[in-house]
């Protein structure tokens, strides 16, 4: 899962920036309205909101403005309606590229994403052309703070996890999606700190690319994260330490 740690680590510092600039909240924003008009505006029965709520929180929205998603999407109405749609591709090198959208329409977002792969020496593909190199897991952040990381991962295996990275700060803690929750209840009760909760789609396996093809590969995906429509990007390369060094300085 090494490869997976740099994604998120690259993911975190990005996010703190995107939280800077008020991006982050249009993203929430509009997870929330897609978990709610899916399953329902009440939280505890809504597994999903509670996750795109919690992220809301953590990224300081304000409660009034959580609310109001909640309320709008779950009402219907003649609002904003999202749709979620997954584009796959392929970048610099090869490299498999899933790029999951939340969208008001379809053909402006498929031409923005169409348009930046063509600009960044890559191709937006079929349907289930690169989809079949990625699995859906649950991602359980677990602040270290001076804990001994390998008996936070036994604490997260007994608590039903099927993976730890402990070469991760935070503790990268990894389950089924269906067990996400009941994992990290079990955490918290067994005193464990929780950062974060999410379920998130991660490569099976990584391919090499060297430092120039690498720093195009980011390009890449950051110029597709830019997108309001975008709420997530996966790839599967894995990414050099001297671009890694470069990109988290």
């Amino acid at each position: 899962m090494s490869g997976h740690s740099k994604w998120s680590q690259i993911k975190r510092q990005k996010g703190a920036n995107d939280v800077k600039r008020g991006a982050i909240f249009t993203k929430v924003g509009r997870e929330i309205a897609v978990a709610a008009r899916a399953g329902g505006a009440d939280p505890d029965g809504n597994f999903r909101l509670r996750l795109a709520i919690e992220k809301a929180r953590s990224v300081n929205m304000p409660a009034d403005t959580i609310k109001r998603a909640v309320e709008r999407a779950a009402g219907g109405g003649d609002g904003e309606q999202f749709e979620e749609i997954a584009y796959e591709g392929y970048g610099p090198g090869g490299v498999a590229v899933l790029v999951e959208a939340a969208t008001d329409n379809r053909n402006r977002t498929a031409a923005e994403i169409r348009s930046i792969f063509s600009k960044s020496g890559g191709q937006l593909a079929g349907s289930g052309s690169v989809a079949w190199q990625f699995e859906p897991r649950g991602l359980i952040t677990v602040p270290v703070r001076g804990q001994d990381a390998d008996e936070l991962a036994l604490v997260a295996i007994d608590a039903g996890a099927d993976d730890v990275d402990t070469d991760a700060d935070p503790l990268e803690v990894y389950t089924e999606p269906g067990q996400l929750e009941r994992v990290r209840r079990s955490l918290e009760e067994a005193g464990v700190a929780v950062e974060s909760a999410e379920t998130t789609m991660v490569a099976k396996a990584t391919v090499e690319l060297d430092s120039s093809r690498a720093r195009q590969a980011l390009r890449l995906v950051e110029a597709l994260e830019d997108l309001e429509d975008v709420q997530r990007v996966t790839a599967n390369f894995d990414i050099p330490e001297e671009v890694f060094a470069e990109v988290t300085a």
